[in-house]
């Protein structure tokens, strides 16, 4: 796995662990503040995983 995937996989499982349940919003503010910046990860992306973390997901895979 390349170091910057791993990295980002690795933060979103952290913030799904703490704010799952979360409405997404907050999610979605926390993802913003705290992702590694990636390649070809925006917006309609960030959204996507801040709903799977809003409805208790972990869609890091870890």
């Amino acid at each position: 796995m390349h170091d910057t995937d791993e990295a980002l996989f690795r933060a979103v499982h952290g913030i799904a662990g703490r704010l799952a349940g979360q409405p997404v919003p907050v999610v979605m503010g926390v993802l913003l503040s705290q992702l590694p910046e990636a390649p070809g990860l925006e917006a309609p992306e960030i959204r996507r995983i801040a709903e799977e973390i809003s409805v208790g997901r972990d869609p890091s895979g870890l």
